[in-house]
């Protein structure tokens, strides 16, 4: 996870709501020394398990097109 924040190239990350203090820090200080942002969702863990078949609490989404599209609606939702 990591080594794709620092390589840039994507639209933002998306973090569940459930994810744990450390990698949040973690995930942020990446994501912010790459100039990009960080969505924290209401959604947990489970929920994304549930949506796409795999439990993540971060979301790294590569196309900027559809990162701004689904920071709308967590922003509406949140």
């Amino acid at each position: 996870m990591v080594g794709e924040l620092k390589a840039g190239g994507f639209g933002g990350v998306i973090l569940a709501a459930d994810v744990s203090a450390k990698t949040e820090k973690e995930v942020r200080f990446h994501a912010d020394a790459e100039g990009k942002e960080v969505v924290k969702a209401e959604f947990v863990m489970d929920e994304v398990h549930d949506a796409v078949g795999k439990r993540a609490a971060v979301l790294l989404v590569t196309d900027e097109g559809l990162y701004g599209s689904i920071k709308k609606q967590i922003d509406r939702h949140n």
